[in-house]
């Protein structure tokens, strides 16, 4: 069982009062979202706390932990600083907090590319990043209208959402995402 007000201090000494609520935010969804679907509350909770620790580090010191841990990143990731975070806060849950459950970390890991057969824990924080209370982006409704149908509707408009968006400002998609989809689709609708 982890100590979430040891790590939710450590969170809040990190980062701006923005992110840490937003962190608060995802954290109080993951663990909502884990009580649903039969998951582990405490590791869904600790995973949405720390899924955001290193967003407002320099580039050079996501860099500097991601290496630590030993972690590779690919040309379009090294190309692409909205990336780091997702690699940084997993490798630093590693490194630095002495964590070693994969499933926390891969959870934290792939919380905004998703991938391909992603687990329970990974879809949790993936969606509960989406839908938290404190997001209001254009279409956060039907995010959490999708959602309340069910995690893998939330995930698949969540996914479309970000492809769109990532189409519309003409920037690299990242195959993860496109997995992702495609990933949804077969699994979950049966389709392709």
């Amino acid at each position: 069982m982890y100590d979430i007000e040891k790590y939710t201090q450590i969170v809040k000494d990190r980062l701006s009062d923005y992110r840490f609520h937003h962190s608060v935010c995802v954290s109080e969804s993951a663990k909502a979202l884990a009580r649903r679907y039969g998951a582990d509350e405490n590791k869904a909770e600790l995973a949405g706390i720390l899924h955001d620790i290193c967003k407002e580090d320099s580039l050079d010191d996501q860099l500097d932990i991601i290496n630590r841990a030993g972690y590779s990143m690919t040309e379009l990731e090294l190309n692409n600083k909205n990336c780091y975070h997702q690699l940084s806060s997993s490798a630093y849950a590693k490194v630095v907090l002495g964590i070693d459950d994969d499933e926390i970390l891969n959870s934290i890991r792939y919380h905004t590319t998703g991938r391909a057969n992603m687990s329970l824990m990974e879809e949790i924080i993936y969606l509960a990043d989406f839908i938290s209370a404190d997001r209001k982006y254009k279409d956060i409704d039907i995010v959490r209208q999708e959602a309340e149908k069910g995690k893998e509707y939330g995930m698949l408009y969540a996914t479309k959402h970000t492809i769109k968006s990532v189409i519309d400002r003409e920037i690299p998609l990242h195959p993860d995402t496109l997995d992702t989809y495609n990933w949804l689709i077969k699994t979950y609708f049966k389709k392709g």
